[in-house]
């Protein structure tokens, strides 16, 4: 058959010359971007081959964010899994794009075979001149002294009167060898069908410790509200305690109309502030702060108090409106109109939120309705936000948020959505392809160590860690576990050292360090006096808070890269049902991390080390420091006892000081 012809007759059946596909890293064959930080290296991967024995060449051409022109870094070939390579290093937030090329090397091809009829002793004349020929063509693609060093070539190896032993030196020298890579143009040049994208966020973006707390409940009386000028005050605890993120529940004016009482009672109180959630009143929606808090210059100023100190400020982005929001006078069309003309409020039956009115993201006058909620996240990125925890945002379209996340990040790229998604795992996932930076996660409701270790395998495996973040947050204002409901202290250490250690992403809602375990009733997952619906005091000193745990393990967190990725998780046997044991690796401060997850019995494991894994030999002595403590400890052999007590300690975090001798 002819190169390039049809099969069958069909012109879209030809046979490929030069194969370029399997391209890695690729999320839906490149439809979606994966995730990666600042700094990170990008590995691609291709198979790329061809018929015959042809050399081959390949490169990346890679468009980093804001260049006009794609950068090229040539790809070696991996004999031992028949793949082609290149790193490229990402230095810039945005979306990079990536293809990849191949193409028939002629020249190596070519001296190649010149190198084995020399080394055979036949006469290479012909060969020779072939060479002048294709060094001749490169001729013109150089300039300055790579031209003239490519026209001596041709002159040198297109001489039959010259010396054949100069020209064969002349045609294997390592000069030309560099030169004609430079200059010589791909032959039977072969792309990847398809541009593939990669989404790379700020380092903050992918290992953070969040704080969530309401600014009205930063009061000594709960008679007063809280205002942002008293939550600024509570910022300094929030530094020390080791935190990044603090986050805040919506700070916008709440609705009059059918506002809930304390516990969720259908009907508000006088002086009952409501929940945040049901947003908008008479002094305005997604863009004003409530007068109870203070002024948006005040608002600012908590930024910058915030910033000064090392802490980001995160705010929530909710897409609801109360029935006094102005959207509902002035754009009645954006909500979901009854047949006789009342506006539908939300529901989830039995459960009835009539102080929230859903928006209708498929109005007729949807295009306006959309540019309005992109300018909300608009608006307070300019008063110094950077980072947003959406609202259930599994309820809303998916080409709305495809659109909306693309449109904020094409503007401000180092903008962090973090997805509220409590839903299932399709859902979850997709939400994380279509651009959302975090993700909730099941982990509030993985309570044994079977469950974590299968749950966390599924996160940490490439193919996941790829496009989805999870954000372990140990409780939330909506969500309180029977397992701290039941445990106590000790359960709240044991989800504390978990979230912190197993992901680089981890939060608390406040209250959590005061063991707050209290629910509204038997069975249920809400907080007795939840904080949604009223103002709450708290005593931050009270005897046996776990300000020391909290802080102690975020300073870990910071000076161990180990605990800063989730790719480099496995987990281990540990000989007891009711714990947990996992490796951690990182160059040269590879983590050992035991937690027992029963916080009511003392237990006694026999761990099972995973000395190859450590490099360590099988009869080696090795040093290990317990970093909750500084104890540091002379192991040998692979197998360690470990007693666990929920009265004393939840868990141990060893760092692998290294091996002496007996090796296995």
């Amino acid at each position: 058959m002819e190169p390039g012809r049809a099969i069958d007759g069909d012109p879209d059946r030809t046979p490929p010359h030069l194969v370029v596909s399997g391209i890695a890293p690729a999320l839906r064959d490149g439809r979606y971007a994966v995730k990666r930080l600042v700094g990170d290296q990008l590995r691609v991967g291709a198979d790329i081959f061809t018929d015959g024995h042809d050399v081959l060449a390949a490169r990346v051409l890679c468009r980093a964010p804001g260049e006009r022109r794609p950068a090229s870094t040539p790809m070696t070939y991996s004999f031992e899994d028949d793949r082609w390579y290149a790193t490229l290093s990402l230095d810039r937030p945005g979306e990079w794009r990536f293809m990849v090329e191949g193409w028939i090397d002629r020249f190596a091809t070519w001296r190649g075979e010149l190198d084995k009829k020399v080394g055979a002793g036949q006469d290479v004349g012909s060969e020779l001149l072939e060479g002048a020929d294709q060094v001749r063509e490169a001729e013109p693609h150089a300039r300055g002294t790579d031209h003239g060093r490519l026209a001596h070539y041709t002159a040198v190896l297109g001489d039959p009167s010259a010396d054949p032993g100069v020209r064969v030196s002349a045609a294997l020298s390592v000069e030309l060898q560099v030169l004609m890579t430079a200059h010589g143009q791909p032959y039977g040049v072969t792309r990847s069908d398809r541009r593939y994208r990669v989404r790379v966020d700020r380092r903050e973006a992918g290992f953070a410790a969040w704080y969530e707390f309401f600014p009205r409940s930063a009061t000594s009386d709960a008679r007063r509200h809280g205002t942002f000028a008293d939550a600024e005050a509570s910022l300094p605890r929030i530094a020390a305690l080791g935190f990044d993120v603090v986050y805040l529940p919506p700070i916008h004016p709440i609705g009059h109309t059918h506002r809930k009482g304390p516990n969720n009672a259908l009907k508000a109180g006088k002086g009952d502030p409501g929940s945040p959630w049901a947003i908008g009143n008479e002094h305005g929606g997604h863009t004003a702060v409530s007068p109870e808090l203070g002024t948006l210059e005040d608002f600012r100023h908590f930024v910058a108090t915030a910033r000064s100190l090392g802490l980001e400020v995160a705010l929530d982005y909710a897409l609801q409106c109360s029935p006094d929001h102005p959207w509902v006078r002035e754009h009645p069309d954006w909500f979901f109109i009854r047949p006789d003309g009342t506006i539908k409020y939300a529901e989830n039956p039995p459960k009835k939120y009539e102080d929230i009115y859903p928006i209708n993201f498929w109005c007729d006058q949807r295009e306006a309705l959309w540019d309005a909620c992109r300018d909300i996240f608009l608006f307070w990125i300019a008063q110094g936000v950077r980072t947003f925890r959406v609202d259930n945002p599994h309820t809303k379209p998916f080409a709305f948020w495809e659109w909306m996340i693309g449109e904020v990040q094409r503007e401000h790229p180092d903008t962090v959505f973090l997805a509220e998604a409590f839903t299932r795992p399709k859902r979850m996932y997709t939400l994380a392809q279509l651009g959302f930076t975090q993700s909730y996660t099941y982990f509030t409701w993985r309570n044994t160590a079977a469950e974590l270790a299968e749950y966390l395998t599924e996160l940490s495996a490439p193919e996941t860690a790829d496009f989805f973040r999870g954000n372990f947050f140990a409780n939330t204002p909506d969500i309180l576990h029977e397992y701290l409901q039941l445990g106590g202290p000790p359960a709240f250490r044991t989800r504390l050292l978990l979230a912190g250690t197993l992901s680089p992403l981890y939060g608390i809602y406040s209250g959590f360090e005061l063991s707050e375990n209290l629910p509204v009733r038997e069975g249920s997952e809400e907080y007795l006096d939840s904080e949604k619906y009223q103002v709450r005091v708290r005593d931050w000193t009270a005897p046996g808070n776990l300000d020391p745990d909290i802080a102690r393990l975020n300073q870990i967190r910071r000076s161990e890269p180990a605990l800063q990725s989730i790719t480099n998780l496995s987990f281990h046997e540990s000989g007891h049902p009711d714990v947990l044991f996992y490796l951690k690796g990182a160059w040269g401060r590879d983590l050992l991390g035991a937690v027992s997850l029963n916080p009511r019995e003392a237990v006694e494991a026999e761990l099972a080390v995973p000395l190859e894994r450590l490099g360590i030999g099988e009869n080696a002595t090795y040093e290990v420091e317990d970093l909750l403590t500084g104890e540091r400890l002379r192991w040998k052999g692979a197998r360690q006892p470990v007693r666990f007590d929920p009265a004393v300690r939840a868990g141990y975090i060893w760092r692998v000081a290294g091996g002496e001798g007996g090796g296995g």
